[in-house]
């Protein structure tokens, strides 16, 4: 058996999968977001250690006989997150996560210098690790000055596993303090935020393993000794591992509260300008793009609270059939955008109403804009130098066949809808712990699944859709001229 232990925003899943990669069962812990100011959001490290110490107990609950032949551990976790140490390994503060805006100014300052995208091929956003620590160094100097170490929060949940300081490649690539083509920690860039690489975790790829599950733990937990933990991944990586999305010119397009348009690549190809992410992969030799939009079924679930409305409900008042635009056009940006704006001001809009708009108008406008906020990720990674002939959907989105259908005609590529299953990042983090643990083939564990259907794009519909999205791409500009 092989276990994958995912950190969520919102909560821990554990997953376990046998050596055929058939599920086991798994079982959640819950965590919560402190957000003590406007802009803020952390996190108590401890509070991931009680959801695992609950996801592994309601696994063991069930599943003690498979949780005790367990050989393998993968991790995986949201991103960017600053965990700070002193040189006992306790937490100085509550992490800064992810979606935690305070650090802008700091942010923005680094991206400044030209260092940074040159040698991450990112740019660097509020939401990566780096700029969180300038924000520490100015407002907290007595905080700053005892840091010993700087983990991902994966990475803490692995020093409380195995006692190691270790990180793989994909997750650190978020920090903006990884040369993300050499794929090793830069000394000038640590250095331009107070750091040295004595204060980072070693680095090991995704399949590599990473450390022993402690003595205790395993006892704990009902397991042999000997358990490899591997080194994991960040949410995004993982997840491509789960799908199978590890070869040149494989992608998958997430529809979650956010939206990603994920691209393995064989080679490092970055695109900074454009705000497409370019990170390591959790395989070797291996990177992968990301374009990312804030509001997805974010941007539908607005929509929904606006008309009193359920999402289910307003898309079946839609019909089964792809209309064409209507020329009512909604930018998505209720947070703002990252690919390819990179603008944290900017906010939606419905563009074009008038008096015979009527509510089905403004459903089809959300689905629309969603679909060409992502083609606006695909520009982006084709700047990049990144050709994709076909994308896998995941996520709640793509239970909606008509949205589907936009996104299939946005992007001119269809979309395949994978066989039920759970193809996520626990999978995908176990998948890891999997390879670690046995030293077998990435390429014949890391499979896609099978796709139980494809969602073509209507091909009488192309100029009209583009039609559209040409219009889209030109109020940006001049919503943008109003802020």
């Amino acid at each position: 058996m092989y276990l994958g232990i995912d950190l969520g925003t919102s909560g821990v899943k554990a997953l376990l999968i046998d050596g055929e990669q058939r599920i086991v069962g798994s079982a959640t812990g819950a965590c919560d977001v402190l957000r003590p100011h406007s802009g803020w959001s952390e996190q108590d490290p401890a509070d991931w250690i009680r959801a695992t110490q609950e996801a592994i107990a309601g696994l063991k609950a069930s599943h003690s006989m498979e949780l005790a032949a367990v050989r393998g551990i993968g991790l995986s976790g949201h991103m960017h997150g600053a965990t700070l140490l002193d040189d006992s390994d306790s937490v100085l503060r509550p992490c800064i996560l992810w979606n935690d805006t305070r650090s802008h100014a700091e942010a923005a300052a680094l991206d400044a210098d030209p260092q940074f995208r040159a040698i991450t091929g990112n740019i660097v956003f509020p939401g990566f690790t780096a700029p969180k620590l300038a924000w520490v160094a100015k407002h907290e100097p007595e905080v700053f000055a005892k840091v010993r170490w700087v983990l991902l929060p994966k990475d803490y949940l692995r020093l409380w596993l195995t006692g190691e300081h270790m990180s793989d490649m994909s997750d650190s690539a978020g920090t903006s303090w990884l040369d993300t083509g050499k794929r090793a920690w830069s000394e000038s860039l640590l250095a331009a935020t107070g750091l040295s690489e004595r204060q980072m975790p070693s680095l090991v790829e995704g399949t590599a393993p990473a450390g022993t599950l402690k003595s205790d733990l395993a006892s704990g937990w009902g397991m042999g000794a000997g358990v490899v933990v591997a080194g994991g991944a960040g949410d995004n990586a993982a997840s491509a591992c789960g799908m199978g999305t590890i070869g040149e010119g494989q992608a998958f397009v997430s529809l979650g509260t956010s939206g990603v348009l994920f691209a393995a690549n064989a080679r490092y190809l970055p695109n900074p300008e454009s705000a497409v992410h370019a990170f390591c992969h959790a395989l070797p030799d291996t990177w992968h793009q990301m374009g990312v939009i804030l509001s997805a079924t974010d941007a539908l679930n607005w929509h929904a609270g606006i008309t009193g409305r359920s999402a289910s409900e307003l898309t079946r008042e839609l019909g089964d059939t792809l209309q064409a635009p209507t020329g009512v056009t909604f930018l998505p940006y209720l947070s703002g955008e990252r690919t390819p704006h990179n603008d944290a001001t900017i906010r939606g809009a419905f563009i074009g109403l008038g008096h015979e708009s009527s509510r089905a108008v403004l459903t089809q406008a959300v689905l629309e804009g969603v679909s060409f906020a992502i083609r606006d990720s695909l520009e982006a990674l084709r700047r990049a130098g990144t050709q994709l002939h076909r994308v896998t959907a995941i996520g709640g989105g793509s239970r909606s066949t008509l949205w589907l259908a936009s996104i299939a005609t946005a992007l001119d590529l269809p979309v395949d809808v994978p066989a039920d299953g759970d193809f996520g990042a626990a999978f995908g983090a176990a998948r890891l712990g999997l390879v670690a643990a046995t030293a077998a083939d990435p390429l014949s564990v890391f499979t896609p699944p099978k796709t139980a259907h494809t969602v073509a794009p209507v091909a009488s519909l192309r100029e009209a859709y583009d039609d559209a999205y040409q219009r889209y791409g030109r109020l940006y500009p001049a919503i943008r001229a109003a802020y």
